[in-house]
């Protein structure tokens, strides 16, 4: 299928983020997901994966939804507005969608009303399935003909409204009042979190306060960093928004500690499985959040312009002995101490119970809505297509397929990395990253330290080309004296043990384009290493060789996505070809590009996913006699019997 997916977000980033996981979930099960945003930009929604169609941005001050701000910040006109219009129309006509989902609309986003329509109404003329997309709580007009005017128009122009909630904990009609006519459209799908497991700490310890990703949680900031001030000893963690202006940052971090405050983070979920206590507001994305992470929570839900949304949702999370609730209008560095105080005391959170499978159930309800249409435009199989076929064909014989995933060129922390660790997370995969000694930084080391399943590796010494001229670049190829080939190698092992944590590095080498003497490899052992990572290579004594089969880029042409179909044929060929011995993924997160990154968000899922493959952990993989052993069983492995390796 295809899906288009309309949303502007206005104040915070949820309602993006909302929809981009709905847009992710529907990439993984194999459609093509086309978003169209209407909002700013925000950092840390992640859209990898999908195709992104960008709407001339609008945004609001504080809360007035009834005026609607260009990017410059000044008041929308209507040219503006149309311009708008026929963009999302002409996305329609360019996607030809098999369902077309619009996020909040009808029950929202009045001001947006004509653009929203002309979509609704043009996809209804091409007989394309409506979906409105809704949060668990949503704040009803006051008005009764605004409430009555949006039943007609889900009635009139939609099939179904997914709500993303779970009934258990707030029906719709709890906040929204549900007639006849719109009930039997509801459909619930459970809380969306498509989020990475958070690793549980074995005690937990410090707060986290966080306040989502607009100025509008500034109170609660100033709040927080007040109690730090007073009560340091509690380990205070304080994330803003990157809404937040910097001079508010600086305010808020005066007279504390370096790195108490900070911007918000991409791991943030990581972080509340660490935390004793999480301090934030009851956003939906904060409150799947703590619904998975599992920490104690003070919650002080956004009440402004009359907003009940996180108020409600707050006070039933604490009906469930979930949370302590801090009212807005009543929060102090005092109140919020002593709420946390309390919190701390309080036993952990019970199980909640609560649905988060929001996400798959979401695209299991588009798939049975739109599939009568989907057949109109008949399609030839994809490389994707292959791939299952090719994984599917070695289940069938009963063998399974040993996977394995190498990073190159690591140096540092940033943002890269993030993205890289946040598919590895998502994926459950193991990484091998490997670095390079001479230019590592102290923030790669304590970047992986927080990343579960991650090794590291040796990356030559300084990633050098000492090729003659017209040769191949390499570091470590025959045309440089063994003297020096062993030297430098020595060196390399000895400052990545130096630089590097320790109980994650492995003493493996992955030679710098893929390329080394013969003679070096055979005297790596010597050297005091036990691994060896390059292309497809011979066996050699006293080292675990595992090489890579699929490197996505096009080094020799673009340096983007290499052919996609004729990289999906040959790892198809190489699972049909490979004999149950370990096939390697190589990536190299420093120079990736959207192309790329969205090619791996497709296939990572499909591959590593397949009840026929077993992911490997690096440091199972290179155990020695470890490619000659049976398939290790482990958290990132399958635990029933496996075929053997070699």
């Amino acid at each position: 299928m295809r899906v288009l997916i309309a949303v502007t977000h206005l104040l915070g980033a949820g309602h993006l983020t909302r929809a981009a996981a709905l847009a992710r979930a529907l990439a993984c099960a194999g459609h093509e997901a086309v978003l169209v945003s209407g909002g700013a930009a925000a950092p840390l929604v992640r859209l990898d994966g999908i195709r992104v169609v960008q709407l001339p941005p609008l945004h609001i001050r504080g809360t007035a939804f009834g005026r609607l701000l260009d990017g410059e910040g000044r008041e929308a006109g209507a040219p503006l507005f149309e311009r708008r219009r026929r963009m999302l129309l002409a996305a329609l006509d360019e996607t030809q969608p098999d369902a077309v989902v619009t996020e909040l609309f009808p029950f929202g986003r009045r001001g947006l009303a004509d653009e929203f329509l002309a979509l609704a109404e043009a996809a209804r003329a091409r007989r394309v399935p409506m979906l409105a997309s809704v949060r668990d709580i949503l704040v009803a007009p006051e008005k009764p003909e605004k409430v009555a005017q949006a039943h007609e128009r889900a009635a009139r122009l939609y099939d179904a409204v997914l709500v993303h909630g779970d009934p258990a904990l707030a029906p719709l009609d709890a906040s929204w009042p549900v007639d006849e006519g719109l009930r039997p459209m509801l459909r619930y799908t459970g809380y969306v979190d498509e989020g990475a497991l958070a690793p549980r700490a074995g005690e937990r310890v410090g707060i986290v306060a966080a306040a989502g990703s607009s100025a509008a949680g500034l109170g609660l900031l100033r709040a927080a960093a007040e109690a730090a001030r007073r009560r340091p000893e509690l380990g205070w963690r304080i994330l803003a928004g990157h809404g937040v202006s910097r001079d508010d940052l600086a305010a808020l971090a005066a007279g504390l500690p370096e790195g108490v405050v900070t911007r918000a983070r991409p791991d943030y979920r990581a972080l509340l499985a660490a935390a004793a206590v999480s301090v934030s507001q009851c956003g939906y994305n904060t409150a799947v959040d703590l619904l998975a992470a599992g920490p104690r929570a003070v919650l002080v839900p956004f009440e402004g312009g009359d907003e009940t949304e996180q108020r409600l949702r707050a006070d039933r999370l604490a009906a469930r002995g979930l949370a302590r609730v801090v009212p807005e209008d009543g929060l102090t560095a005092a109140s919020l101490l002593a709420a946390v105080a309390a919190s701390l005391s309080d036993p952990p959170p019970p199980p909640h119970g609560i649905d988060l499978a929001g996400a798959a159930r979401s695209v299991a309800i588009v798939e049975e809505i739109a599939r009568p249409s989907a057949p109109r435009r008949a399609r030839g199989s994809s490389g994707f297509d292959r791939l299952r076929a090719a994984l599917d064909a070695a289940g069938a014989r009963g063998v399974r397929v040993p996977v394995w995933w190498r990073d190159d060129d690591a140096v540092a922390a940033g943002p890269a990395l993030d993205r890289l660790l946040g598919l590895a997370e998502e994926n459950d995969a193991a990484l091998l990253v490997a670095a390079i000694p001479a230019a590592v930084e102290p923030s790669l080391g304590a970047r992986v330290a927080r990343a579960p399943g991650v090794r590291l590796a040796v990356h030559g010494l300084a990633h050098a080309n000492h090729a003659p001229a017209g040769a191949k670049p390499a570091e470590f190829g025959p045309h440089r004296p063994l003297p020096d080939l062993l030297a430098d190698a020595a060196e390399a092992l000895r400052l990545a043990r130096a630089r590097l944590p320790a109980e994650r590095l492995l003493p493996v080498f992955v030679p710098p384009w893929n390329r080394l003497s013969s003679d070096l490899a055979e005297a790596l052992p010597g050297l005091g290493y036990a691994g060896l990572s390059s292309v497809p290579g011979a066996p050699v004594p006293g080292l675990v060789r595992a090489d890579i089969h699929l490197d996505p880029i096009d080094w020799r042409g673009t340096r983007s996505l290499a052919e996609p179909e004729a990289l999906l044929d040959g790892l198809a060929r190489t699972i049909s070809e490979q004999g149950g011995r370990p096939l390697g993924l190589l990536t190299h997160h420093r120079v990736h590009d959207e192309a790329i990154w969205s090619f791996l968000a497709g296939l990572l899922p499909v591959l590593l996913r397949h009840p026929a493959v077993a992911l490997l952990d690096p440091a199972d993989l290179f155990r020695p006699g470890a490619v000659d052993a049976p398939v290790p069983v482990g958290p990132h492995c399958p635990r029933e019997p496996l075929a053997r390796v070699g």
